[in-house]
């Protein structure tokens, strides 16, 4: 059972993919896509977990720059050169889509999950996405159990007071994170500060580093996909949100 919907937030219309295995009330998952955007792929990701008990969704963040057909990349990700192109749009898309944004945003997604799941819920990133998970968390601590972030970008941002990482004490969630280790957007330095602050926060985090995995590992229609890294983090995700939302 899947749909694409259309939210209305103070900003305007908002289109998001909401899927679930039957018209149960199930836990939530708020799904956060990566800079490329809600796509086939990232749909397929979400209909996976989906299909573990949950109610996954996946809203288009960019709204505010054109709906998903208007932002779709209309170039060949799976060639390198084709994805480096693409990154000169989406890398300022992205920030551009500052806390200020974002937060307000988050809060209407969780209001929106939660009129059609049980709370708490679970929030799930990927790339950009994780950065907005654990501010999702750090938002609604009382609403988000679990936080999980894979190939996450820019968690810690040196000398930015809303880094995610120094959001983490605000946060109640279970945390698990797999990071690529050849990342330059979030390297070995910054990973060993977040587990640092997961730690300082007294949060359970499992923290692992996948080896050859690019940034974007997940991502199978990208010249970045790698099979090993994606099907690990879907066998390491399904258990942690068994644990964190079923019990």
């Amino acid at each position: 059972m899947n749909e694409m919907l259309t939210i209305t937030t103070d900003a305007g219309q908002a289109q998001a993919y909401r899927t679930r295995p039957d018209d149960r009330r199930r836990p939530g998952v708020l799904m956060f896509m990566d800079a490329i955007g809600v796509r086939d792929r990232t749909k397929q990701m979400a209909d996976r977990i989906a299909s573990w008990g949950y109610v996954v969704l996946l809203p288009h963040v960019f709204y505010r720059e054109g709906t998903v057909e208007d932002l779709a990349p209309g170039l060949d990700l799976t060639d390198p050169d084709q994805r480096a192109e693409f990154g000169k749009i989406s890398g300022p898309r992205v920030a551009r889509y500052t806390p200020e944004l974002s937060n307000p945003d988050t809060a209407v997604w969780l209001d929106e999950l939660a009129r059609h799941a049980s709370t708490p819920a679970g929030a799930v990133g990927f790339c950009m996405g994780a950065r907005l998970a654990i501010r999702a968390a750090a938002l609604r601590p009382e609403d988000v159990a679990a936080v999980a972030g894979f190939h996450g970008a820019k968690l810690v941002e040196e000398g930015a007071e809303d880094s995610p990482h120094l959001l983490l004490p605000r946060t109640r969630a279970a945390y698990l994170f797999g990071h690529a280790d050849q990342d330059a957007l979030n390297d070995a330095e910054a990973i060993a500060e977040l587990e640092q602050s997961l730690e300082a926060a007294g949060l359970s985090a499992t923290s692992a580093i996948y080896p050859n995995a690019p940034h974007g590992f997940t991502m199978s229609d990208t010249s970045s996909y790698q099979e090993a890294g994606a099907e690990r983090a879907f066998a390491e995700l399904e258990p942690f949100l068994a644990r964190a939302l079923q019990g």
